[in-house]
């Protein structure tokens, strides 16, 4: 896979996070990662909520996206072919560009921006 390839998909995954960043804390911004965290601190650890990141890999594109760990409800209506991309509980993996399954993350990445407000995590 050209690392072209992997730019595209990455700016696509990274436009899914970018719209809450003024919602949220931007960690890091480079051309091979963007990581957003929440500015409120879970009290256990007094460290951010984690919210989601994409990164550049060496074999792949990987999309983070923390609330669906936390709630995994968000995750019962999605489609085997987006399951298939996941790797553990919160992480989607992309070799290449599929417009259908990045429309389904873009939705299922409003749905947990949602979810943060609607629990005050943001």
């Amino acid at each position: 896979m050209s690392q072209d390839s992997f730019e595209t998909i990455f700016e696509e995954l990274k436009s899914y996070l970018k719209k809450y960043e003024e919602h949220l804390v931007v960690q890091q911004d480079t051309d091979e990662v963007y990581y957003l965290d929440s500015e409120k601190k879970f009290p256990k650890n007094n460290k951010p909520y984690y919210f989601g990141s994409v990164h550049i890999k060496k074999n792949y594109v990987s999309y983070y996206l923390m609330p669906v760990y936390m709630f995994p409800d968000l995750l019962e209506d999605i489609t085997p072919e987006l399951r298939k991309r996941m790797q553990g509980k919160s992480c989607f993996n992309f070799k290449k560009y599929d417009d259908t399954l990045f429309k389904e993350l873009e939705n299922l990445t409003s749905r947990s921006f949602k979810r943060f407000e609607e629990k005050d995590l943001i």
